[in-house]
């Protein structure tokens, strides 16, 4: 009897190649779309990963392969779990990653017990990323052979459970490869581009979405102020901003400067030198361990402080709160409270938590 498994179809050319892949392993595959937006009219119009475009490419993809295909409401959960989250760490001054947050409590937890209920065996995604079994009996997220599309940052506060019921076929090449197997099997997203944007700010204007989405007072306009206190000029609003960035502070200063802080406490904007954004020690909590149950002593890992972060040397220490102290060998530019500190032992995924 075959075994069956759910996949995530977004629409896209690493999906459908995932769907075709696992039909070609001998899987009884049956395709779905998360449909995840709130609005039908911006659905209508989106692109990328959750728009109606992703529905109707999906489903043809789906005819090709001659596999059922359904579109599971996942509104409510992807409101809860992944906008009111993004918009309630961007008031608390932090950068959030939605991405992570979609992976851990749409994409895995609501998909997964969905299509368990269903009596499907797995999940499968077109991540590019894999799945193994170490020797200590864990599961564990593997690099995928390609660095370039690497997607295991975002993957790393998977559970065991999840990972037990993953499948990850596309992890096994690179995305030029994909392509040609999408060519060569006339798949019709075969060219398609892949989506950049977050996929629920189609515009990308992260600070006009908070204004529209929250709840209560958007923070104000403020102050920019130098590391002593020194008020520089006049920000739009914390939620603009994110440490590290440089553009839009329309701050006449006569050199770059960036921003080094966020104090929701005080509604400011801290402002200095290139070279005042980097950090030598990270603290992380709701840390999550994957490739071990636990970390008993310090270990010494690559870690990545963001998703294009090519990843750095470090020696990581869990502290008796819980806390996972990060020991950079060199200064690591802008970790920015909110996003994800993930650590990579060799090629596997150890854990992560969240940059405080």
């Amino acid at each position: 009897m075959k075994q069956r498994v759910v996949v995530g179809m977004s629409g896209g050319v690493d999906s459908s190649v995932a769907a075709y892949l696992l039909q070609q392993q001998g899987y009884e595959v049956i395709g779905v779309t998360m449909q995840v937006w709130q609005d039908e009219d911006a659905e209508r119009q989106a692109g990328g990963c959750c728009g109606l475009s992703a529905v109707e490419d999906a489903r043809r993809v789906a005819e090709m392969l001659d596999i059922p295909y359904y579109v599971m409401n996942f509104k409510r959960e992807f409101r809860e779990k992944v906008m009111d989250y993004f918009v309630a760490e961007y008031l608390r001054g932090r950068t959030p990653n939605p991405c992570i947050a979609c992976n851990r409590y749409v994409k895995w937890e609501s998909l997964l017990r969905r299509s368990l209920e269903l009596g499907a065996d797995y999940i499968a995604t077109g991540h590019y990323a894999r799945v193994d079994r170490l020797e200590n009996g864990r599961y564990a997220i593997r690099n995928s052979v390609t660095a370039k599309k690497d997607q295991t940052y975002a993957l790393y506060s998977l559970t065991q459970e999840q990972l037990a019921h993953t499948l990850m076929p596309v992890g096994e090449y690179a995305k030029e490869e994909i392509r040609q197997i999408a060519l060569e099997q006339g798949l019709p997203v075969a060219h398609k581009p892949d989506s950049q944007e977050i996929c629920f700010i189609p515009d990308d204007d992260y600070g006009a979405f908070i204004d529209r989405e929250a709840v209560g007072e958007v923070p104000p306009p403020g102050n920019f102020v130098a590391q002593d206190g020194q008020v520089l000029g006049r920000h739009r609003g914390i939620t603009h901003y994110t440490v590290g960035q440089r553009r839009g502070l329309e701050l006449a200063m006569g050199h770059r400067v960036f921003v080094t802080q966020i104090r929701p406490e005080t509604n400011e904007v801290v402002i200095g030198e290139n070279e005042d954004t980097f950090a030598r020690r990270v603290l992380c909590d709701r840390v999550c361990f994957m490739a071990v149950e636990d970390l008993t002593e310090p270990k010494r890992v690559i870690a990545k402080i963001r998703y294009n972060h090519v990843g750095a040397p470090c020696l990581i220490e869990k502290r008796q709160d819980g806390k996972v102290l990060c020991n950079f060998e060199q200064p690591v530019r802008a970790p920015a409270p909110g996003q994800a500190a993930v650590f990579y032992d060799g090629e596997y995924v150890l854990g992560g938590g969240t940059i405080l």
